[in-house]
């Protein structure tokens, strides 16, 4: 089998590059075969934050080439009773992490065929078998490299456990009438400072809100208001005037807030997760 033939390996984790680790597991890799192709996700995932490794796995995943295998590793549990192991999406990719709500918009929106628990007996490297704290190198990275060279198959992954006993973070859906629409941001886009919420274009035109339109927008934290404007809803940030807040369709078609070459978070002191809501008006 060719390198060509071979599946193709994408990280994120919460390392950053800071120090070794995203080179130790790319090490690995290379050790179990010379010829697999390793690209970044990202490893700048908020530290311990599964819920955003469940959503930027979900956010990138269908764009990659069918057959890929994604190695997502944000860990809070590491070294624990929390099963390590490999799930196979219905359209063909695999995604090796923790199970620890890693897995859960792929579960949603894409959708889960089977899952394997890693089986460490045969699928960890043994030189570091003495070490509790990183299976991002010793586990995740050592087995993704084994089922993409060919010496394993999902199979030899280890023991197949019930979809239904995946570990799953809650997830909301929005509440879409006539002229109002309540959801949350649910993850931001932390180099520009816009916050994506729950809502999708299509719900969000249903209740009879169209390009150009100056909505009412009231965010609250915990219950409390802390921001209330009328903003423009537009296609893209070149239709608000610089520094203007205004609404618009991200690139997972579904309604989010930015302020035009500035930021939302930083500019309104906002942030992500069920505790900030939003609500739209005509």
């Amino acid at each position: 089998m060719s390198m060509f033939d071979k599946p193709i390996l994408v990280f994120q984790t919460d390392f950053t590059y800071a120090e070794g680790a995203v080179s130790s597991m790319y090490g690995v890799v290379k050790t179990v075969d010379r010829e697999l192709e390793i690209f970044d996700g990202t490893h700048q995932i908020p530290q311990y934050d599964t819920w955003s490794a469940s959503y930027r796995l979900y956010q990138s995943l269908q764009f990659w080439p069918k057959g890929t295998i994604y190695v997502s590793v944000v860990d809070p549990g590491v070294g624990t009773r929390r099963r390590a192991c490999v799930a196979k999406t219905v359209d063909g990719y695999y995604v090796v992490t923790p199970d620890n709500g890693a897995l859960t918009h792929v579960k949603k929106y894409i959708g889960i065929e089977a899952v394997r628990e890693i089986d460490e007996s045969v699928n960890r490297l043994q030189s570091t078998r003495g070490v509790a704290i990183f299976h991002g190198r010793d586990l995740f990275g050592y087995t993704a490299a084994r089922l993409a060279s060919g010496i394993i198959d999902f199979e030899g992954v280890g023991p197949e456990y019930p979809v239904e006993e995946i570990v799953e973070h809650p997830i909301y859906e929005p509440d879409v009438r006539e002229g109002c629409v309540k959801g949350y941001f649910e993850i931001n886009d932390p180099n520009f400072g816009n916050l994506w919420t729950n809502i999708p274009l299509e719900a969000f035109q249903s209740a009879g809100f169209h390009y150009g339109d100056m909505v009412n927008v009231s965010i609250c934290h915990d219950g409390t208001e802390v921001f209330r404007q009328r903003v423009l809803f537009h296609q893209s940030f070149g239709f608000a005037q610089k520094g203007d807040p205004m609404i618009y369709n991200n690139e997972l078609m579904k309604v989010a807030m930015a302020v035009s070459q500035g930021s939302m978070c930083k500019k309104y002191g906002l942030n992500f997760g069920p505790e900030w809501t939003v609500v739209f008006t005509k």
